[in-house]
């Protein structure tokens, strides 16, 4: 089921960093201490875009990663973005817990 914008952006309040672009789009920066971060974490995101058949736009930027969702067959957000960018934070969560243990 497609989300109107009020539903997208009250979910949002609760995923930190995720914004709504466009009308159609959630978007979050990933910023990492080293580009092979990044890119582990890029790998993390291939596993759980798999798991949900559902695949980002995924942009690297040497220590940036960007990520952009949308569901085209229903033509924008819907449930299935909301819970994999939550997936996405937890995976980026528990990458930064590994950084300060091992620092």
């Amino acid at each position: 089921m497609l989300y109107t914008q009020q539903e997208v952006e009250a979910h949002l309040e609760k995923l930190e960093g995720w914004e709504f672009e466009q009308g159609r789009w959630i978007v979050r920066k990933y910023t990492f201490s080293s580009f092979m971060k990044g890119i582990a974490f890029v790998d993390e995101v291939a596993a759980i875009s798999e798991a949900f058949g559902h695949h980002p736009y995924i942009t690297i930027d040497y220590k940036v990663v960007t990520l952009r969702l949308t569901s085209w067959d229903d033509g924008g957000i819907t449930a299935v973005d909301i819970k994999e960018a939550q997936q996405f934070n937890e995976a980026y969560e528990k990458s930064r817990s590994k950084d300060s243990k091992a620092e």
